[in-house]
């Protein structure tokens, strides 16, 4: 998804994710071209960075929403460590001759 790391210099890594996006009309489909359009912005963190500088964030509530973050991201890594390990195929039988 992003260009490799010859095409662009090394100081525009934050921009590479702008370059270039283009989403294609089908039949004059435009309901599906935008929904198509939404997810990538979605995706790519846009929208929640067009809500974050509408209005001002108090200081305070800046560390707030850094640590939320923060401690999500840590659980959400963490659940997905244990989901990983118990749907895990070819385990070892833990008490054999049961």
């Amino acid at each position: 998804m992003f260009l490799s790391q010859k095409l662009y210099m090394p100081y525009m890594k934050k921009q590479v994710q702008w370059i270039s996006r283009t989403v294609m009309v089908k039949n004059n489909d435009i309901d599906e071209a935008m929904q198509i359009l939404n997810g990538i912005m979605s995706r790519e963190g846009m929208l929640k960075r067009w809500r974050g500088t509408r209005c001002y964030e108090k200081p305070t509530q800046t560390r707030q929403r850094v640590n939320y973050e923060k401690c999500k991201a840590i659980y959400d890594e963490d659940m997905s460590n244990k989901v990983r390990f118990i749907m895990r195929k070819n385990r070892t039988d833990p008490y054999p001759g049961c």
